[in-house]
């Protein structure tokens, strides 16, 4: 039975309808559809590991892990499909994969019918606690909202009395801050390393530049996730 998706026309339609057209009707209304070559089950598990093994850990692996649970594959068999799968994409990738699965598996059921691009349509995978990679959101800024120009989130890795103290710093599109402004003596300042997406950076006299994570077949995501640490 073909399945009926519309996704790509909803979102993409009037920009890239032949996009849409090849997203719905091929990927989804042709290929997903062939399930006397290869059921949906296991067509999940192949697309999770696919997306994994690239990097792609954002809210359309969360939509497939979604996709996989509704197809049959249960709780026990995810985490054992993920723990493999860590030896051969990475441990990263794969801790950032289970955070999304406890949630998928967490919830009552889900809803949609599956289709590339359409993530936003279950429950929570559009909320800001979705987007913070690895290294998890956290909670809103507020308490340095005043450097910031737009939304920030800011998330503790290492506890208060922890000799380095590093965070990882989400970036809502369009925020930026001045405020990373050192004056230190000796080993002071900070590090930053771009974990997730891209951004810009400028250090006083030099020009702007743009870190991105090393990933394969990457690219840039809706947010900017700093990791800094602070050497005091």
């Amino acid at each position: 039975m073909a399945i009926k998706q519309t996704a790509g026309h909803d979102a993409l339609g009037e920009f890239a309808p032949e996009f849409a057209h090849l997203n719905d009707d091929i990927l989804f209304g042709e290929v997903w559809s062939r399930e006397d070559k290869l059921p949906l089950k296991l067509r999940s598990i192949v697309t999770v590991s696919a997306l994994i093994g690239k990097g792609i850990v954002d809210s359309s692996l969360k939509y497939h892990l979604a996709s996989a649970k509704k197809n049959g594959v249960t709780q026990e068999e995810m985490a054992e499909i993920l723990t493999h799968i860590a030896f051969y994409a990475g441990w990263p990738n794969v801790w950032a994969a289970f955070h999304m699965a406890k949630e998928v598996y967490a919830e009552d059921g889900t809803n949609g019918a599956i289709g590339e691009g359409s993530a936003e349509t279950l429950a929570g995978s559009g909320s800001p606690e979705s987007h913070g990679g690895f290294f998890g959101l956290g909670k809103p800024n507020d308490a340095f909202a005043r450097y910031f120009i737009g939304q920030s989130y800011l998330n503790a890795l290492t506890g208060p009395d922890d000799y380095l103290a590093i965070f990882n710093v989400t970036f809502e599109p369009g925020c930026r801050n001045n405020w990373h402004i050192h004056h230190a003596s000796k080993g002071g300042g900070q590090v930053l390393v771009c974990v997730n997406g891209q951004g810009w950076y400028q250090e006083e006299g030099k020009p702007a530049t743009s870190p991105a994570p090393r990933r394969r077949g990457g690219d840039s995501r809706e947010r900017q996730a700093l990791a800094w640490r602070r050497f005091r």
